[in-house]
């Protein structure tokens, strides 16, 4: 399940409003592996799964009570936590500390290893 259907299953309907969507990872240091390019790896998953990042942001309503709420998705890189990734839940937790809303944050690991390389 993507963070896009977590999202619908957690917020009451039509309360959704994303926070920080034009947030987008670059490559200042021009990052290579034996694989793709760092860019053309993010620019692939954005393709394949119609997000900027492994994480969605945002503020809607829960049984009517506002919320702030980050929902990680595994589709988009395994879920790896990059610097936009962690500033969006920063910038989350921020907003929602500076208007006493409680937090959500739905973390997804689909296998033990990305534990522990994620810790």
């Amino acid at each position: 399940m993507g963070s896009s259907d977590r999202i619908e299953l957690s917020v009451d309907s039509g309360t959704w409003d994303p926070m920080d969507e034009d947030m987008v990872s670059i490559d200042p240091i021009e990052f290579h592996s034996e694989e793709e390019p760092y860019r053309d790896r993010i620019n692939s998953y954005q393709r394949k799964t119609g997000l900027t990042e492994a994480v969605q942001t945002g503020i809607g309503q829960l049984n009517g009570i506002p919320i702030a709420i980050g929902v990680m998705d595994f589709q988009f890189m395994g879920g790896s936590m990059g610097s936009v990734v962690g500033e969006k839940i920063t910038r989350l937790i921020e907003y929602a500390a500076n208007r006493s809303l409680p937090v959500i944050m739905v973390c997804v690991l689909l296998e033990e290893h990305a534990c522990k390389k994620e810790v």
